[in-house]
This record gives C-alpha cells, sequence and structure tokens, in this order.
C-alpha cells in the first residue's frame, strides 16, 4: 500500500478549497508539521482547541483538518507556558500536523456558504459576485415573516438560541448569507435585493444600520453557522481518499459546542 504524506492531503484540500480563494489577510495551508509526513489517520475540526487536539490525540491522528488556523497572527515567541505555546507543544509532541482551510473554504464551491445555504433550505443560490466570494444569495421557497424566518433558522442550524434583528413589518423572500463573522456584507445582501441577512458576530451599531437600512439580520452565531462543514469537510475527504485508493481512516469532531452559553434572568 502506497504511504500517503501530508502533501498528498494538502493536494486534495487543494481541490475541495483552493488556496487561491483565501482572503489576502488569512493565514491557511499547513500551520503545524511537515509536508513528508505520512498519514493513516485524520482528524476534521472547526477549531483546534485543547479538547479537540485531546481528541485527536485519542483517535491516534497524524493530521487534524481544521477550519479556524490555529495560528493566525504572527508568533512572536514559543511559550509553553501560555496557552499556544502549550497546544503547539502538544502537537508536536504528538507528531500531529494541521492544515486549515479557512476563507478559501468558505468561499469555496460546497464550502462553508454553500452548506449554510443548504441547511437553511435556500433555492437558487449563488455568489455575491459573478465569481466565487465569501457570501451567498438565494431565495426562500415561500416568503417568511422576519421571526417566524428567525425560529427556522435556529431550527435547521440546531442553535439554542438566535438574535432576531427586525427591521420592519415586511416578508423575506430573497436572503442573503455569510457564515462566521459576515456583517460586513449586510449592506451589499441589501443592495443585491435581499430582505435579510444570516450570519454570525454582529455588532451593536451593525444592527442599528442594518434597520436604518431596512433589511431583517439574523444573528445566529459564528459557531452555528460554520460547524456544519465539519461533516461534509469529512464526507468530501472520504469519497476523494476513496477514489485514490488511500487506506485513511477519518475521524471528525462531533462534541464541540459554541463557547457562548446563554442565561436568562429567569435562571435559578
Amino acid at each position: 500500500m502506497k504511504k500517503v504524506k501530508v502533501q498528498n492531503i494538502a493536494e486534495i484540500m487543494n481541490r475541495i478549497a483552493p488556496r487561491q480563494l483565501a482572503e489576502e489577510w488569512d493565514n491557511v495551508g499547513l500551520l503545524v508539521g511537515s509536508f513528508d509526513s505520512e498519514v493513516e489517520k485524520i482528524f476534521v475540526c472547526l477549531d483546534v482547541t485543547d479538547e479537540t487536539v485531546k481528541s485527536a490525540v485519542d483517535f491516534g491522528a497524524d493530521l487534524i483538518i481544521s477550519h479556524h488556523p490555529v495560528i493566525f497572527r504572527a508568533v512572536k515567541n514559543f511559550r509553553t507556558d501560555l496557552p499556544l505555546g502549550k497546544k503547539l507543544e502538544t502537537l508536536i509532541k504528538n507528531n500531529i500536523s494541521v492544515f486549515a482551510a479557512h476563507t478559501n473554504l468558505d468561499s469555496a464551491e460546497g464550502g462553508v456558504n454553500n452548506v449554510l445555504a443548504e441547511k437553511i433550505g435556500l433555492i437558487d443560490v449563488k455568489p455575491f459576485d459573478d465569481e466565487l466570494s465569501l457570501g451567498r444569495i438565494g431565495y426562500l421557497p415561500n416568503k417568511m415573516s422576519a421571526e417566524n424566518f428567525a425560529k427556522h433558522v435556529a431550527k435547521s442550524l440546531n442553535a439554542d438560541t438566535v438574535r432576531l434583528i427586525d427591521a420592519g413589518d415586511f416578508l423575506i423572500e430573497k436572503v442573503g448569507i455569510c457564515g462566521g463573522a459576515g456583517s460586513e456584507f449586510i449592506s451589499k445582501a441589501k443592495f443585491l435585493g435581499a430582505q435579510a441577512f444570516v450570519t454570525g458576530d454582529v455588532k451593536y451599531h451593525e444592527a442599528q444600520n442594518a434597520v436604518d437600512n431596512k433589511i431583517h439580520v439574523i444573528d445566529a452565531g459564528h459557531f452555528a453557522t460554520e460547524f456544519p462543514i465539519v461533516h461534509i469537510l469529512a464526507e468530501k475527504l472520504r469519497a476523494e481518499i476513496d477514489k485514490l485508493g488511500y487506506n485513511i481512516k477519518i475521524a471528525e469532531d462531533t462534541t464541540s459546542r459554541d463557547v457562548y452559553k446563554f442565561i436568562s434572568k429567569e435562571c435559578d
């Protein structure tokens, strides 16, 4: 059986999420390890946290493929008494390489935003621009009120709660989306005719501007709008690996939860 290297898996990932689709400010690709390292087991996750690293170690993974980069900004020191340094030390000691597909996976066909659109049931989905980009725009099969659409999004994404920015008494048919933190595209979605926008991490003044611009916004959270890609990415990897005849086992993170916990005043 042919030995599979990180380089071989990187080539597969570049077909799934072409590197040229990544934003200039992003940090994608192989972030820890060597392209020459052998791979027998892959662990797929959204975030490289202490918990997902432990899961990868327990699985015996040689490679973690994550959406969010474990190293994002320039590292000026390698302090193993600090969280990032300790995490990198654990990865290196366990011979685990880490590969990230971030904004390239957001923009890719079949990536984060297409999966999000499919989850909430949009049809006739297209990129914001003529070429692949971070956002998508599509249509609901049937018009919905803002409140009903917010409930639909929460149910579709299995989110404990979503925040509705209600911009007025009008129905929703055309919807813009951007998984993760995409509030910068609210105005663009409005320009393209959307009555609503789904994303995460919406700030207070961004919400006010949405109301002024008469576009409903559903803030479903960074985690809930992106976590569905983990399973889909694992399935895409399995399909590509099977086609090539590689003997690779793949596990995916199924236990991570949103870092935010919402507490109401009625709670004991």
